[in-house]
């Protein structure tokens, strides 16, 4: 299995914790600390070594930061975690929701002036930390960079080791282009913008630069490195030798290789020669800027890597339709297999999490999950992430629902697919709700919108439905996808947040969901590809749409037809049709039976 269902932290240990590490605030002279959800690259994922704030609150999300001052401490989170959070996380701690919460409010609440709050420098990106300092300065709260991080201290031994994680070469057959070519337009970019060199953090952007995959974080084929990127000449990559065999270094002739150690001479010596040095603010850790010289010094623009990653070429577009082809066969295998089994009552959501990902192991071409299995029934499906362990697994009981959001990593791309099925007899309600659900995802999906186009453009879209019933969702309605990389990838998202331009061969996920908290969710999510502007027939502007990745029916049991219009029907008979179409001739004769049943037309 790549999923463990192990349990997280004890709330009395966690209590404990906070309270060593309180004690510590006089000896390091600050009257607060910060213990975000980060690590040095600032990548969304983070290996065990860098699970400072589940080590000292228990909490589990992936997003996450945590304020500890000598009498109080609160967790913020967003709307996707409240509900996780309070079950999590020990009282000692207050629950606060962002938004709507803001870390400075509370820090300006708690703090006397003149107080100062102890940061690591390494986990808080330089725009953070800007914004933080500007947002307390009238209160004279000063932000304290510390030599070295509280939590590693009281960890101690018990901390896991720096992951070293084997690095592969990422083959050409499905990265459709040569790491050289990728660097050479790099080295371009930073001409035209009169820069000396970029300093890259981010694992998936150096995966993608150097066509290399590691596993140095779980779920997530990258290797654990920063790379200096000159406009002229070599790259250098800092990584540990011990990740690169024989063939690692036979793929790597391009670039130069340096121990981890060796970066903060090399970073030195660029400030000393004055090099106009490119460094994202909104990626790259404070640690960085100061190494440069100071925030003032540096040529502040996003890392060069984010947009052409997004942008899928040729090649990783055909992979994410063979690998979207290949997932939805073992879904559709999974979901009659679900079928069969669930009206026993025995069934339960470890159990059916491991039978889905033995699906996907019997296609002999998954290497990973794209994250854990989100295996939730009942209540435990209005836990927007949700994780199932041995001590919250339940059972999937009838009249009730089975929210199961998975995905899988393959050589030629990264799957992630919700559906939330009706288990039993459904009340009116669920169906409503689904339904309403189901016309968002149906919105999105039937999208035409013109270049310059944003996520948050479109973002209610998904939800206009919802908002008519006085309904609503906490997170955004759709994530970037990476390619075999991070199953979150920006800059491109669905969300109130999205301000970043949707452009053609960009993957995101279309995810609208509804959650009644103590009683079930609903998510219903598949994969889209933005698709090249065209002509609209008797229009005058060019418009781009979204290609449907994901194959898997619908259940068709909580569709209440009576709120759909006849072009919703329309789309889901003809998805429908198309899933039946692709994927039959990939199943047996019991599983085929149950698709062309499962598919069948609304009316």
């Amino acid at each position: 299995m790549f999923q463990s269902f192990e349990a997280p932290a004890e709330l009395e240990s966690s209590t404990d914790r906070i309270n060593r590490l309180r004690s510590l605030l006089p000896e390091l002279r600050v009257d607060a600390v910060l213990v975000p959800r980060a690590d040095e690259h600032q990548g969304e994922y983070v290996p065990a070594s860098a699970e400072r704030l589940r080590w000292l609150t228990g909490f589990s999300g992936s997003a996450g930061i945590a304020v500890i001052t000598r009498r109080a401490g609160a967790l913020f989170v967003d709307g996707r975690y409240t509900v996780q959070a309070r079950s999590q996380v020990s009282k000692e701690l207050e629950i606060l929701q962002i938004p709507e919460a803001r870390l400075s409010d509370w820090l300006r609440e708690k703090l006397r002036p003149g107080a100062a709050v102890g940061f690591d420098p390494r986990l808080h990106t330089v725009s953070e930390i800007e914004r933080l300092t500007e947002a307390l300065a009238d209160r004279k709260i000063k932000l304290k960079p510390l030599a070295r991080n509280p939590v590693d201290r009281l960890w101690g031994a018990e901390r896991p080791p720096a992951p070293m994680g084997k690095v592969r070469p990422h083959p050409l057959k499905y990265a459709g282009r040569a790491a050289e070519d990728k660097i050479a337009e790099i080295q371009k970019t930073l001409k035209a913008d009169g820069q000396d060199a970029v300093v890259l953090t981010l694992p998936d952007s150096i995966a993608w630069l150097f066509n290399i995959r590691g596993s140095d974080v779980q779920h997530n084929p990258v290797a654990l490195a920063f790379a200096i990127v000159p406009a002229q000449g070599k790259p250098e990559l800092f990584i540990a030798r011990e990740k690169l065999d024989a063939d690692a270094k036979a793929h790597l002739t391009f670039a130069k290789i340096s121990q981890p150690e060796a970066l903060a001479a090399r970073l030195s010596q660029l400030k000393a020669a004055g090099k106009r040095v490119r460094l994202d603010p909104n990626t790259a850790s404070w640690w960085f800027a100061k190494q440069l010289g100071g925030p003032q010094r540096i040529a502040r623009a996003q890392d060069p890597c984010i947009l052409p990653k997004a942008k899928k070429n040729d090649v990783e577009i055909k992979g994410a339709r063979a690998a979207h082809l290949r997932d939805g066969a073992a879904v559709v295998r999974f979901l009659a297999w679900l079928d069969r089994e669930a009206p026993s009552g025995r069934l339960d959501e470890i159990a059916a999490a491991r039978k889905l990902e033995e699906f996907r192991a019997e296609t002999n071409a998954l290497l990973d999950i794209s994250f854990d299995t989100i295996s939730a029934s009942g209540p435990n499906g209005a836990i927007v992430h949700y994780r199932v362990t041995e001590a919250t697994n339940r059972r999937l009981r009838p009249g009730e629902l089975y929210l199961v959001d998975s995905g899988g990593q393959y050589l030629d791309g990264t799957t992630d697919i919700t559906r939330t099925i009706a288990i039993g007899r459904p009340s009116a309600e669920m169906r409503d709700r689904y339904t309403l659900v189901l016309k968002g995802h149906i919105a999105i999906a039937t999208a035409r919108f013109p270049k310059g186009t944003r996520g948050i453009d479109l973002d209610a879209f998904a939800r206009r439905a919802l908002w008519e019933n006085g309904l609503d969702y906490d997170h955004g309605t759709g994530h970037g996808v990476g390619s075999y990389l991070s199953v979150h990838e920006g800059p491109q998202s669905i969300s109130r947040r999205g301000m970043a331009v949707l452009e053609p061969g960009m993957i995101i996920s279309n995810e609208p969901g509804y959650y009644k908290e103590g009683a079930y969710g609903i998510r219903l999510e598949n994969l889209v590809l933005v698709t090249k502007p065209e002509k609209v027939p008797g229009g005058d502007r060019e418009m781009m749409s979204f290609e449907t990745l994901t194959l898997a029916p619908f259940d068709r049991r909580l569709i209440n037809v009576d709120l759909l219009t006849p072009a919703e029907i329309a789309w889901i008979d003809d998805y429908h049709a198309r899933v039946r179409q692709m994927l039959a001739p990939q199943l047996n004769e019991e599983d085929r039976s149950w698709l062309e049943a499962a598919t069948a037309p609304l009316q």
